[in-house]
C-alpha cells in the first residue's frame, strides 16, 4: 500500500515540474521556443510565438525601455503628434498598418507596445553608417575607432543639404541576398546633423541581414556612432506609441522581379520638439529631442538610399546585394526604388525635392549604382533606382 502511494506521489510531482516547465519562458502556448529566445523583456503582458519562430512581446506601454534613459526621467509623454506637416505625399496604396505577418498569429493589447525578441545571431550588428560622409570630405575610409573597417561599406545613395524638420520616401521593399554572417543590406533614410565625429542621426526603413528576411527597422545615434543610440528598441531611446507594428520584425509582403511590387512610406518629422516616425502615413514613435545635440532644433543632412557592408572574405568582392539585386538601369520591377522624395522645412510644411537639388553619390558603380529621375505628371515625384548584383565580372574586389 505504502508503494501505491509512494508511485502516485512520485507521478505527481513529476507532473507539476513537467507543468512548471510548460508555463516557463521556454514554451509560448505550450510550444518549445528554444534557449535563444528565452529573454522576456520587463513588463510583459502578453507573449505571441509567430509562424516563422519569432517572439513578440507585448509590453506595458510605461515599461518600455525608452524609459529607462536618463534624460528620460521627467519626460512629457506625447501620444500622438499634434498634427502633420502639410503637403506629405500620402501612400493610398499602402494604407494597412498590418503589413508585418506576426500580426497573423496574435494580436497587442491596448496600452501595450509589441517589442520582437532578438534571437542570438539576428541581432543586428551595429556598424558605423554614415561612413560616406567621410569619403566626400576626402578623410581616410581605412579604419575607425571602433575597429569597423570604413571602406567595407558601400552605398548607392543621394543626399540634400540646408536646414531641415523632416524627411519622406516612398521606399519599395525587397529582400536581396546577403551572402555572408555579419553583411547586410539596407534601403533607407538617413536624418542627419553634426560634424562626423559627433554626427546626430534618426534613420529608418528595410533591412536584410544573414537570415534573409527584410525588417523594419529604425536606428539612432548622438555622439557619432560610439556609445549613445541603437537599433529598433535595443536600449532606451525611442518612444513607441502604436501597437500594432513590431520593429525589426519581418515585413510581409516582399517585391518580385517583374511581378507584384511592395512599398512602404517612411516619414520622419519634428512635432513639439519630438522627431516623429511614420509608417505608411501611420504614428510609430518618437525620438525624443533630449536625446540628442546637434539633431535638437533641425537637422542640416538628408540622404535617401541604400548600403551593404562587404566583409571581403577571401580578399574578393561580397555577393550581397543592394536592392532588387539588379542595376537601376533595369527600371520598373525589376530595380528597387525610392519614389516622392520630399523634406520638411522650417515652417513645417513637406516640399519635393527638386532632382537638381540632389547629390548622388554611388562608392562603386561598377558594384552598385543609383539614377535620379524626375516624374512630377506621373504621381512618382523626384525619385531614383538604386543597387546592383555585388559581385561579379566588374565587380571583383
Amino acid at each position: 500500500m505504502a508503494n501505491i502511494i509512494n508511485n502516485k506521489l512520485e507521478c505527481f510531482m513529476l507532473y507539476l515540474l513537467t507543468l512548471s516547465y510548460m508555463l516557463s519562458d521556454r514554451f509560448v502556448d505550450g510550444r518549445s521556443i528554444g534557449a535563444a529566445k528565452l529573454v522576456k523583456h520587463k513588463g510583459t503582458i502578453k507573449t505571441i510565438e509567430t509562424e516563422d519562430g519569432d517572439i513578440i512581446d507585448c509590453v506595458d506601454f510605461y515599461q518600455q525601455p525608452a524609459f529607462d534613459h536618463p534624460l528620460l526621467k521627467n519626460h512629457i509623454i506625447q501620444m500622438k503628434p499634434s498634427s502633420i506637416p502639410s503637403d506629405l505625399k500620402a501612400n493610398p496604396s499602402e494604407p494597412d498598418q498590418l503589413f508585418q505577418n506576426w500580426h497573423k498569429s496574435g494580436q497587442c493589447p491596448e496600452a501595450t507596445i509589441p517589442i520582437r525578441r532578438p534571437q542570438g545571431n539576428q541581432r543586428p550588428r551595429d556598424l558605423y553608417h554614415f561612413k560616406q560622409r567621410r569619403a566626400r570630405l576626402n578623410q581616410s575610409l581605412d579604419s575607425a575607432s571602433d575597429g569597423d573597417d570604413l571602406s567595407a561599406h558601400e552605398y548607392a545613395t543621394t543626399y540634400l543639404g540646408g536646414n531641415f524638420h523632416g524627411a519622406h520616401a516612398t521606399i519599395n521593399v525587397w529582400q536581396p541576398t546577403v551572402a555572408n554572417d555579419g553583411e547586410m543590406s539596407i534601403g533607407q533614410i538617413w536624418v542627419v546633423a553634426g560634424p562626423d565625429d559627433k554626427v546626430n542621426t534618426m534613420e529608418a526603413g528595410w533591412r536584410v541581414d544573414y537570415d534573409q528576411r527584410s525588417k523594419l527597422f529604425v536606428y539612432w545615434t548622438s555622439d557619432g556612432y560610439q556609445s549613445t543610440g541603437c537599433h529598433n528598441l535595443e536600449c532606451p531611446g525611442f518612444v513607441q506609441t502604436n501597437k500594432k507594428v513590431a520593429l525589426g520584425s519581418p515585413i510581409g509582403d516582399i517585391s518580385s522581379y517583374n511581378a507584384k511590387q511592395t512599398n512602404i512610406g517612411i516619414t520622419i518629422y519634428k512635432n513639439n520638439g519630438n522627431w516623429w516616425l511614420e509608417v505608411n502615413d501611420q504614428p510609430v514613435g518618437y525620438w525624443p529631442s533630449s536625446l540628442f545635440t546637434y539633431l535638437a532644433n533641425s537637422a542640416t543632412e538628408l540622404t535617401w538610399g541604400g548600403e551593404i557592408y562587404n566583409s571581403k572574405i577571401g580578399g574578393v568582392h561580397t555577393k550581397t546585394q543592394m536592392g532588387s539585386g539588379h542595376f537601376p538601369n533595369e527600371g520598373y520591377g525589376k530595380a528597387s526604388y525610392f519614389r516622392n522624395i520630399q523634406y520638411v522645412d522650417s515652417n513645417g510644411l513637406f516640399n519635393d525635392v527638386e532632382p537638381e537639388d540632389l547629390t548622388p553619390d554611388a562608392t562603386k558603380p561598377s558594384c552598385y549604382n543609383i539614377n535620379l529621375q524626375s516624374d512630377i505628371s506621373g504621381g512618382s515625384g523626384t525619385n531614383f533606382y538604386f543597387g546592383g548584383p555585388g559581385y561579379s565580372d566588374m565587380c571583383l574586389k
